[in-house]
């Protein structure tokens, strides 16, 4: 092993336990629940609002006590054959108290969207909106009462349905594999690839940087922090997949034994679920975890070569702030090619660097094609290398010259004057 690489693994190992040997990384590695946590939260505040909103909402027939189990019972069978479900019905009694459509709709306290009273053959229906779905909901409730009575009672029926297709997985589920490819690739590289800002603008601080940049190379010092950083990565991915698996082995055997020899017996479920994206469940995971290690590569080596140039931890901050909205652009360009396959804007997506990992990650849940990939990769790579290039000029400039700003330049600029003088004293001693 030559000198430059053993000092590439020696910083990457420092990096690494530094991280991961702390109280501090069990909070990290736990971050991802604390997400869902408040993802929760939020999803049971707005379904309680919703519900509570659902529930103030009725639509209210007043009927002759003859007619009220008619219209209980179209009521019931009309529901089942919506999509939609209508607002809950309230039956009342006609009668001279309660019997007026507009005060039952006007009547404080209650958010009723349609009042229908009078004969059947020709109701009356107050609506608050004109052309409302309520008021349409009750004509079609009291033109299935008389037709029910026309014809007389209704004998129940067993349709039988056949499926255009024989299983699979649809294009829509297929795009929502690919749209969640992008937002997990692109929240675990945001989320890990930060972390080696953090790490440099502590060592920037107490001047541990400058007694790596004596001791060894620049380039192994940069090139060592972006690979410990990565088996940070690695090993959260890891830890949270072992957490999955373990979650579904305790499922499974909560499962009643008898629920799974009927889905074995059918098969048709588990066929589609085994092949749900185009190439695989194997081929997705292993490319995605490709797709994801150089995205993280490209972000981690932006955010060190940048994050050099800053003095302290506000101007870290300040520097990592349009690396990161140029991120979130990425994430959008490529949630928009994943909900779009084949269109102009998944090619442009799927070839410009920065957001070709998410874009192919999510073309590989709707393209069957593999080879494309292969070429990806390597397209990918490429950029990588020339980033991470430009990155470690950008590092070696910002760690040896000190101070704030922009060294990569005003370096430059103050070692031109100092060769130059060098260059005339030493002519002159000639």
């Amino acid at each position: 092993m030559t000198p430059f690489i053993r000092s590439m693994f020696v910083v990457a190992r420092r990096d690494f336990l530094a991280i991961v040997a702390t109280p501090t990384f069990l909070l990290f590695l736990l971050a991802p629940l604390f997400m869902v946590a408040m993802g929760l939260a939020g999803g049971v505040g707005a379904s309680q609002l919703a519900d509570s909103a659902r529930g103030a909402g009725r639509i209210v027939v007043v009927a002759d006590p003859a007619d009220i189990e008619a219209l209980r019972a179209s009521d019931q069978r009309l529901r089942t054959g919506m999509t939609r479900e209508p607002a809950p019905l309230d039956i009342r009694i006609a009668s001279s108290v309660n019997g007026d459509p507009v005060a039952i709709a006007r009547k404080k306290g209650s958010d009723t969207y349609a009042v229908m009273s009078g004969p059947l053959t020709a109701p009356r229906i107050v609506e608050r909106e004109k052309e409302s779905s309520a008021g349409r909901y009750l004509a079609l409730l009291a033109g299935d009462v008389l037709r029910a009575r026309a014809a007389g009672p209704m004998s129940s029926i067993t349709p039988e349905f056949e499926a255009l297709s024989s299983g699979g997985t649809s294009i829509a589920v297929q795009q929502s594999l690919g749209f969640g490819a992008v937002f997990i690739i692109f929240l675990l590289t945001l989320l890990l690839a930060g972390q080696t800002v953090s790490s440099l603008a502590e060592e920037k601080g107490n001047k541990v940087i400058e007694i790596l940049a004596a001791a060894v190379p620049l380039e192994s010092v940069f090139l060592g922090k972006l690979l410990g950083m990565l088996g940070v990565a690695v090993l959260f991915i890891a830890f949270w997949m072992i957490v999955a698996m373990g979650g579904g082995l305790i499922a499974a055997t909560q499962v009643d034994p008898a629920a799974i020899a009927a889905a074995g017996k059918a098969g048709k479920a588990t066929a589609a679920l085994v092949s749900m994206p185009a190439t695989g469940w194997p081929f997705f995971l292993g490319i995605g975890f490709a797709y994801f290690i150089l995205s993280f590569l490209l972000l981690g080596a932006v955010f060190l070569g940048v994050g050099a140039q800053a003095g302290s931890v506000r101007e870290i901050q300040m520097l990592s702030l349009p690396i990161t909205i140029f991120q979130v652009g990425m994430f959008s360009l490529s949630a928009g090619a994943a909900s779009a396959p084949g269109s102009g804007l998944a090619q442009f997506a799927q070839i410009f660097p920065f957001s070709s990992p998410l874009a192919m990650a999510a073309r590989a849940a709707t393209d069957d094609a593999k080879a494309v990939h292969l070429l990806a990769l390597g397209w990918q790579a490429i950029w990588v290398g020339l980033v991470i290039f430009l990155s470690v000029r950008l590092f070696r400039s910002g760690v040896l010259s000190g101070g704030s700003g922009w060294k990569f330049w005003s370096r430059n600029k103050a070692v031109a004057p100092a060769a130059a003088a060098a260059q005339a004293a030493s002519s002159q001693s000639h």
